[in-house]
């Protein structure tokens, strides 16, 4: 069999195996058959004739270097986008739930979690990025994170929405 033919018994026999493993990990169709159809690709483009085990390994780590690759707003703004549009929530609600989040965030204490919320999240930084500028661990900043969170879903709770 030439290495073409077994590219294709390997994708007709795996294909769903591979798709349903890719979905599980990214949660997103259009993401999974990308990177099915990526693994495939490669593996045509290097002539190799691997089975099974070497495709659901491959599949694995091309998932999760997608997943390393997206940053933490991405993951928040598409759990968001997607809790919106079951929700069906208006405008007006949106609004408002951003004005109590930012109210929760003036809120907090002690102000160096403030500080870590906005390090992090507004302007994007690293848990060590944030640690070398506040002159603290990594484990210090992702504890005030904590805390910081904690406190705002206590807030959130306690406000009517």
């Amino acid at each position: 069999m030439t290495n073409k033919e077994t590219l294709e018994r390997l994708f007709r026999e795996h294909y769903w195996q591979l798709l349903r493993l890719a979905m599980t990990l990214l949660h997103d169709e259009a993401e999974s058959k990308d990177v099915v159809g990526e693994v495939f690709a490669r593996m045509a483009e290097s002539g190799r004739e691997e089975g099974i085990g070497y495709l659901l390994a491959a599949v694995r780590n091309r998932c999760l270097n997608v997943m390393r690759n997206r940053t933490i707003q991405q993951r928040i703004q598409r759990r968001y986008l997607l809790e919106q549009e079951l929700d069906g929530k208006s405008a007006e609600r949106l609004c408002e739930e951003a004005r109590l989040l930012q109210r929760g965030i003036e809120g907090l204490e002690p102000p160096v979690c403030r500080e870590v919320i906005r390090l992090h999240f507004e302007e994007g930084r690293t848990f060590r990025e944030v640690a070398a500028e506040l002159g603290t661990s990594e484990t210090t900043v992702y504890k005030y994170l904590r805390r910081a969170m904690k406190q705002l879903r206590q807030h959130l709770n306690n406000e009517e929405l």
